[in-house]
């Protein structure tokens, strides 16, 4: 006798829609991207920076909390984009937007220690890898094939049995 368990033995695996896909990886990305600059919060002297004005080497005004939620509201908005965008403008965004933020990504370790590599070469390494996976799956997106035409268009047809 067997039982249904003994059946099913390979896993299932189902093809994820390229929105989900794209939105999961700005999520990650986001976290991420979010975690690195907060534990940076944790290297010596950097509250002190904070607390005289000055965040990496750039005077904290108005301007640079902009440039900073803009930074971070990006890859936050991402996540909706991909989910909900048409798939031509939807592809088009999400290579543009990655391919900016990888140097983006790269400057963090700008003028960094060697006593933090592993700290930036790990968080800019998972950073780019995101953003690779971001740029591959908005590059090969799938493709429909174009519909055949159903009837081709008769020369001897008038202008206004053209539709036109």
């Amino acid at each position: 006798m067997r039982t249904r368990t003994a059946e099913l033995t390979a896993l299932e695996d189902r093809q994820v829609p390229v929105q989900a896909k794209l939105a999961a990886a700005w999520t990650s990305f986001m976290f991420l991207y979010l975690y690195v600059d907060y534990l940076g919060l944790y290297k010596p002297g950097v509250i002190d920076d904070i607390l005289v004005g000055v965040v990496h080497e750039f005077e904290i005004g108005p301007t640079f909390v902009s440039t900073a939620l803009t930074a971070l509201a990006i890859p936050s908005l991402m996540i909706l984009l991909s989910a909900t965008l048409p798939a031509r403008a939807n592809r088009t965004i999400n290579l543009v937007v990655g391919t900016l933020y990888i140097p983006f990504s790269v400057y963090n370790a700008v003028g960094e220690s060697w006593t933090y590599s592993y700290f930036y070469g790990l968080s800019i390494g998972l950073e780019v890898l995101l953003l690779a996976f971001i740029l591959r799956s908005a590059w090969t997106w799938p493709r429909t094939p174009s519909p055949p035409m159903t009837e081709p268009a008769a020369p001897n047809r008038s202008q206004t049995q053209m539709g036109r």
